[in-house]
């Protein structure tokens, strides 16, 4: 039994497949007369001799390893199988898919910006896209010295750089601190490409890089969002209004009761009249008083004394005390 022992043919196969496993090494075992080579959807098999690719094999389904596989080997072609002996080679299995992988900045990136001499402090969060375009390199760099290779590890490269590609997109061409979504997209794609760089070495490329959402520090994004509703109401003297009604809608105007209660009105009634305003123009605000009534044409009103005497003046034209003409 013990001659025959090293006869026994062998399966080779992705034997310990993971969703997040960029590639698998099957090594360290002789390949046996009447063994099968199994390639699943989504794999691509790469047979390794003395560190050397033999042959890549990108078709799905069951193969005979003697009859179907080594004839198209490029310096194995020859092997034939004694009644003792196998042939050890390595065996690489790549998942050909394309990994998507969330990232995040783990702490703000401070963005230079003359508003805050500090910097701006910035996170930033969302999603790129890579795969395995180029064998020979990532057996050269990876394959030859690990066995499998994890989209964690790829994730760890990727995150290392990303703060200063951030901080180097985000300041390019004086972006607009306060609205980076709106250069989103032009900043995903200078990263993308730096990132291609960085990982080309390994024989992978970065095929999209996104940008979800920007954040700022509270108190930066509370000051953006009343800017803009600012902006929505109009100019109507609008940071006093507003900010009055911001602290009498938060309880923060004191005296309370009715006093509060006509302050309110009031506010309401100024801003109610300043956007009809803005939408007729011409017309009076509401709160605003009435014109008073034109005074009498000079020199038709009587005086009620009498400027000689003093004497109590009933409309009459002359004052009938000393005779001084009133009219």
């Amino acid at each position: 039994m013990v001659l025959f022992r090293n006869q026994f043919a062998n399966v080779v196969e992705w034997e310990e497949f993971r969703d997040d496993m960029i590639f698998w090494k099957w090594s360290n075992r002789e390949i046996k007369k009447g063994s099968k080579l199994i390639i699943r959807s989504g794999q691509d098999a790469i047979f390794v001799h003395n560190g050397k690719i033999e042959g890549i094999f990108e078709d799905e389904g069951e193969y005979s390893i003697d009859s179907q596989i080594i004839p198209f080997l490029s310096t194995l072609k020859g092997f034939k199988f004694g009644f003792n002996s196998g042939m050890r080679v390595e065996v690489l299995f790549v998942n050909t898919k394309e990994f998507t992988v969330k990232w995040g900045t783990q702490n703000p990136v401070l963005i230079p910006t003359p508003q805050l001499p500090g910097g701006m402090p910035i996170r930033a969060n969302g999603t790129f896209n890579f795969k395995v375009n180029d064998y020979v390199t990532l057996i050269d760099q990876i394959a030859g010295i690990k066995d499998s290779y994890l989209v964690e590890d790829v994730k760890i490269r990727i995150t290392s750089v990303l703060d200063q590609l951030l901080m180097k997109w985000i300041s390019r061409e004086g972006k607009d601190m306060f609205n980076l979504q709106a250069n989103a997209y032009d900043i995903a794609s200078g990263i993308r490409e730096d990132l291609d760089m960085q990982v080309m070495d390994n024989g992978i490329t970065i095929t999209g890089f996104h940008v979800m959402s920007f954040n700022y520090p509270q108190e930066i994004q509370a000051m953006i969002t009343k800017t803009a509703s600012h902006e929505m109401i109009g100019n109507l003297q609008k940071y006093q209004q507003v900010s009055m009604t911001d602290a009498m809608a938060s309880g923060n105007v004191k005296g309370g009761g009715a006093a509060a209660d006509m302050a309110g009105m009031m506010m309401g009634m100024n801003i109610a009249g300043e956007m009809m305003k803005q939408m007729n123009p011409g017309q009076k605000s509401p709160s605003e008083p009435a014109a008073a009534p034109a005074a009498p044409a000079e020199g038709k009103q009587k005086p009620k004394f009498c400027p000689n005497c003093g004497e109590k003046n009933e409309g009459a034209n002359f004052c009938p005390n000393c005779g001084q003409k009133l009219g």
